[in-house]
């Protein structure tokens, strides 16, 4: 029997074992706003083979466990290094990509959108997305991750319950981001620039999959070890 076995949720599987997040992109099963449940619920419900994705990511996890890594054990850091780290490395990324994203996908609209009318809708969903992520970023930046710092340096229940209090909201947006993502990927086949697609076609599609990678891992950190770990202390 493998290290990982289809009844375990399937962020609890990421959380431990953070390179199988590449095998469950592969099978388009969701485990950053999805991975609250079993990995079999998924399986079951996109009709995938239970046997084949459990060997691959069991004999991924072989292949690597005794390879050193510089990955960092996020269940077990700090608090205030764990959200310094999704701000410097997340969030920085939001500030700098999203602009860049907003004026790729206005600019293929206006070239292509004559002959690619889903080009109009993407336009649409991206901007949407956008307007919502950098919200959701100032809502974490100057609500939840002071509280959360506050609690750490004075261990105060108020700080906590602040912190606490906003995660069904935070949880409630990242699943929206996620829906948004899902939709860009249909309608863009996959991220996939049509044959008569320009350089800057393809590098807007690519840049869109790169915001989707990011963005799931992104929220991953949040839904599956920072959300889990705060319930967890407000219990006590």
């Amino acid at each position: 029997m493998g290290t990982f076995h289809s009844s375990q949720k399937i962020g609890e599987i990421v959380t431990k074992f953070p390179k199988s997040a590449d095998i469950l992109k592969e099978y388009r099963i969701d485990f950053c706003c999805g991975g609250d449940r079993p990995l079999l619920s998924a399986i079951k419900e996109q009709g995938l083979s239970e046997p084949e994705i459990l060997d691959k990511i069991n004999n991924l996890y072989e292949e690597l466990k005794n390879v050193k890594t510089e990955d960092r054990n996020w269940i077990e850091a700090p608090f205030g290094e764990l959200v310094d780290h999704i701000v410097n490395r997340y969030h920085a990324y939001l500030g700098v990509e999203l602009p860049r994203i907003s004026e790729l996908v206005t600019k293929i609209l206006r070239v292509h959108g004559e002959h690619h009318p889903e080009l109009s809708h993407v336009h649409k969903l991206f901007h949407t997305l956008k307007m919502e992520l950098e919200s959701h970023v100032i809502k974490e930046e100057t609500i939840q991750y002071p509280a959360i710092k506050e609690y750490e340096k004075n261990k105060t229940r108020e700080a906590l319950e602040r912190a606490v209090n906003i995660t069904k909201e935070l949880e409630d947006e990242h699943t929206g981001a996620g829906d948004i993502l899902k939709e860009l990927r249909r309608v863009t086949n996959d991220f996939t620039a049509p044959s008569d697609g320009c350089n800057t076609y393809r590098l807007t599609y690519a840049k869109l999959e790169e915001l989707e990678n990011d963005t799931f891992q992104h929220i991953h950190l949040e839904n599956n070890i920072l959300f889990p770990r705060l319930m967890d202390l407000s219990k006590n």
